[in-house]
C-alpha cells in the first residue's frame, strides 16, 4: 500500500545519526545527481523474491545466512577475495541444507557494506583530531587530513565496486562455481582438531553421496538444474547516498532501494523519531533492524508497527545481538512483547557484536566460544517461547586471517598478530566459519 506521508526526501526533516559532514555540498550534489541517473545494482523483482524467502524463514520453512565483511574496502575487489567469501558461504549453506534439513537464505554482507558507524565524530592520536574514518564510502582509513576528509567522489567509487562485485558473483555462479562433488574443494584441514572430526567428515561425504545419486538419476550434474540464489544486504546508513540511489519502478507503487537487496537499520539509528526509521518506512524492501541491549520491549512493538504498518510477511527481519552474557536477560522480554502484539517478524541472531573486547595490547577480537553460546542460548530460548529462530548474521571471511580466538585450531590471543587484517572489526576465518555452520546444523537437527 503506498504511503501518502511519506517521499523520498521526507527523512530531511528528521535528525540523521551518523551522517558525513562535507565540506562543499555543491560537490555532494553532484555526485547524487549522478548516481540517480546510474542503473540500479538490484532488481525490484529480486527484491520482491527475497521477500518472500524471508517470510518463508519466518514460518519455519527456510534458514537465513547471513555474512560477509564487518566493512568491505575498495582495495579488496579482487577476484581471489571475492570467490573466497562467496566459497565459503556457498559451503556453509550446504551443510545447513544437508544438516538442518531446509532450504537456506543466502545473503551475503558484500557489494556495498562500505560504510560503518561511529561511537565518536572524531578521533584524537598523539595530540591531533580528525574526523573518524567511517568506511571506505566516506574517507579513507590513513590518519591524515586529506584521507579523514570526506570525499563525495567516494559515492560514486563505492556504486561501481559494488555494481563490479555482484555482476562477478552472478557470472560465478551461472558458471557452476563452488561445485561441491569435488573433494579438493572442500579444505577440512580443521576438522582433525575439532571434538566431532568423524562426525563432519560423515556429513560431507554423505552429503557428496546424495549428490552424486542426484545426479544419476537425472543424468547430469544437478547443479545445471537450477539456478543458486544469492542476495546482498548492507547496513543502510549514509541517507544522501541511498536515496539517490532508490526508485520508483514502472508498474510498482512503492519506491525501491536498488543499492542492496536487504538494508538493515543499525543499532546507533533506529530512533522512531530519526531519519533512518522516516526514510526505510516508505521503502518496498525487506530489511533487518538490529536489536541492541539498549531495545525496550515497547519500544520495539513500536518500532515494528512504524516500518511495517501492513504487517507484511517477510518485510521486517529483527536482528538480535546481546552478547553471551545478557541474551538470556535481554531476549525473552522482547519475544514476549512482540508476541503480545501479533506482529509477523523474522527473527535472527548476530552473535558478533555483543561479543567483542579488547586483548591487553588494544587489540579488538572475539571469542569462537562466546559466538557459539550466544547462538545456542537464542535457540533455546525461542524454543521455550514457541517461536522461531530463523537465522544467523556472521561477520566472517573466506580468508585464513586470523582476528577471532578460539575455534578448532584453538587460536589464541598470541596467534592474532599472524593474520590480523580488518580495519573495524573483527571476523571468522574460512575455518571457523564452515566449522560454525557444522554446529548450527547439529542443533537445527536436534543434536547438542
Amino acid at each position: 500500500m503506498p504511503l501518502t506521508d511519506w517521499t523520498i526526501d521526507s527523512w530531511k526533516r528528521y535528525p540523521a545519526a551518523q551522517q558525513a559532514e562535507y565540506d562543499d555540498p555543491e560537490h555532494l550534489n553532484r555526485v547524487l545527481e549522478q548516481l540517480r541517473r546510474l542503473p540500479p545494482i538490484v532488481t525490484s523483482w529480486e527484491v520482491e523474491q527475497l521477500k518472500r524467502q524471508i517470510a518463508q524463514v519466518g514460518r519455519g520453512e527456510r534458514f537465513l545466512l547471513q555474512g560477509g565483511d564487518c566493512s568491505e574496502r575498495f582495495a579488496d575487489c579482487q577476484a581471489h577475495i571475492i570467490d573466497a567469501k562467496l566459497k565459503v558461504l556457498l559451503m556453509m549453506s550446504a551443510v545447513l541444507v544437508y544438516g538442518g534439513g531446509k532450504q537456506v537464505v543466502r545473503v551475503g554482507r558484500i557489494a556495498g557494506q562500505y560504510a560503518k558507524p561511529r561511537s565518536s565524530n572524531t578521533e584524537t592520536r598523539d595530540g591531533v583530531t580528525l574526523p573518524s574514518y567511517r568506511g571506505d564510502l566516506v574517507n579513507r582509513i590513513e590518519f591524515t587530513p586529506e584521507a579523514r576528509r570526506p570525499d563525495p567522489d567516494r559515492l560514486l567509487e563505492a556504486y561501481s565496486r559494488s555494481s563490479i562485485t555482484l555482476n562477478f558473483i552472478r557470472s560465478l555462479l551461472s558458471g557452476g562455481f563452488g561445485d561441491i562433488h569435488h573433494p579438493e574443494v572442500w579444505d577440512l584441514d580443521f576438522v582433525s582438531h575439532a571434538e566431532r572430526p568423524q562426525e563432519y567428515l560423515e556429513l560431507v561425504d554423505n552429503l557428496r553421496s546424495s549428490l552424486r545419486f542426484l545426479d544419476a538419476m537425472v543424468g547430469r550434474p544437478v547443479s545445471e538444474l537450477a539456478r543458486v540464489d544469492f542476495f546482498t544486504c548492507h547496513e543502510g546508513l549514509h541517507l544522501p547516498y541511498e536515496s539517490a540511489v532508490s526508485e520508483l519502478p514502472p508498474l510498482r507503487d512503492r519506491w525501491y532501494l536498488l543499492s542492496t537487496h536487504f538494508p538493515w537499520i543499525g543499532d546507533r539509528t533506529r530512533s522512531l523519531d530519526g531519519a533512518h526509521v522516516e526514510f526505510f518506512r516508505g521503502l518496498a524492501n525487506p530489511m533487518g533492524v538490529k536489536v541492541g541491549p539498549t531495545m525496550q520491549p515497547e519500544e520495539l512493538v513500536a518500532l515494528i508497527e512504524r516500518l511495517n504498518p501492513d504487517d507484511e510477511p517477510g518485510r521486517l527481519t529483527l536482528i538480535c545481538r546481546f552478547g553471551a552474557d545478557k541474551v538470556a536477560r535481554l531476549l525473552p522480554p522482547l519475544i514476549d512483547a512482540v508476541q503480545r502484539s501479533g506482529r509477523f517478524v523474522t527473527w535472527c541472531c548476530d552473535p558478533m557484536h555483543g561479543n567483542t573486547y579488547k586483548t591487553a595490547d588494544g587489540t579488538k577480537t572475539r571469542h569462537f566460544d562466546e559466538i557459539l553460546s550466544e547462538l545456542d542460548q537464542s535457540f533455546e530460548i525461542h524454543a521455550d517461547a514457541g517461536t522461531i529462530l530463523g537465522g544467523v548474521h556472521f561477520e566472517m571471511t573466506g580468508q585464513k586471517v586470523t582476528e577471532v580466538v578460539g575455534g578448532a585450531r584453538g587460536l589464541t590471543e598470541a596467534d592474532l598478530a599472524a593474520h590480523y587484517e580488518s580495519d573495524v572489526d573483527p571476523r571468522l576465518n574460512y575455518e571457523q566459519a564452515l566449522e560454525m555452520a557444522f554446529l548450527i546444523a547439529r542443533r537445527m537437527a536436534g543434536r547438542r
